[in-house]
């Protein structure tokens, strides 16, 4: 009968293994080859096939999602900092898509090396927002409605636009500009997938950044009422000037699919 031990096919051999040990033992080494031994019942041909296997897979995965971190490190930098994310870091999923946020997660809980550039984490959110927004499933609201009586309407902030401040310019960083200290000004983006399904970043200033908080703070609101909370905010004596330049910018920005009007 099938599986049933008989004298031909009984190894008691097999009975011995510690099946998790063993998996534990050939997995810590593709990890870390270099402090961890290779299991001794393997040949170290093959083992080494299966290093450069899933290594490679995920160095090539890291490179295509995050160039410009790629392209402002050496050969020697990058994998150092590959390996150390493939050898320290317990993924929570099994999807390759997902591997940029486990590796954002690895740079902002694990990674620990006074030698990194200051704006790595930062850089590397950048580049995974693009990424993020390009497969994201939310779909823009087709803006149907006129925008010429905007205050009077129902505003909100499009689920693919992203209102976002860092310590750092990183839109500008590239071999040729490494910034070492950050500016007195942080720099704030807009980054959002239009209707043609590309993804575009805007630099905006600190008061569209606000109002666009107050955007993703509120379901809806009339963008007069957003504007309005806008100017008590800066305490400004003249809030129609605030309202009147606030309004060109939402206009702007529906035009751009970054805001959208209640359906």
């Amino acid at each position: 009968m099938p599986g049933v031990c008989n004298k031909k096919n009984y190894r008691p051999e097999f009975m011995s293994v510690d099946f998790k040990a063993k998996q534990l033992e050939f997995t810590s080494y593709i990890r870390d080859p270099e402090n961890n031994p290779a299991p001794a019942d393997v040949k170290k041909q093959r083992m080494e096939m299966y290093r450069q296997l899933l290594f490679n897979n995920i160095d090539s995965f890291l490179s295509g999602n995050f160039p410009v971190l790629r392209k402002i490190l050496d050969e020697q930098k990058w994998f150092e900092l590959t390996q150390d994310f493939f050898a320290k870091h317990r993924s929570e999923t099994p999807y390759f898509t997902e591997i940029s946020e486990e590796f954002l997660a690895y740079l902002q809980n694990e990674r620990d090396n006074p030698d990194d550039l200051p704006f790595m984490l930062e850089l590397a959110h950048y580049e995974w927002v693009e990424m993020a927004l390009s497969i994201a499933k939310e779909e823009i609201a087709i803006l149907n409605e006129s925008i010429d009586d905007l205050l009077k309407k129902r505003i909100f902030l499009s689920p693919l636009a992203w209102p976002l401040a860092y310590q750092y310019p990183v839109q500008k960083i590239s071999p040729a500009f490494l910034p070492v200290e950050a500016p007195e000004q942080p720099t704030f983006l807009i980054v959002y997938r239009n209707q043609d399904e590309d993804v575009n970043f805007l630099e905006i200033t600190p008061i569209t950044y606000r109002l666009l908080q107050i955007l993703q703070e509120n379901e809806s609101l009339l963008a007069e009422q957003c504007l309005k909370q806008v100017a008590e905010e800066l305490n400004h004596p003249d809030p129609e000037i605030i309202i009147a330049g606030g309004l060109d910018i939402l206009r702007e920005l529906a035009e751009k699919s970054v805001i959208t009007l209640q359906v």
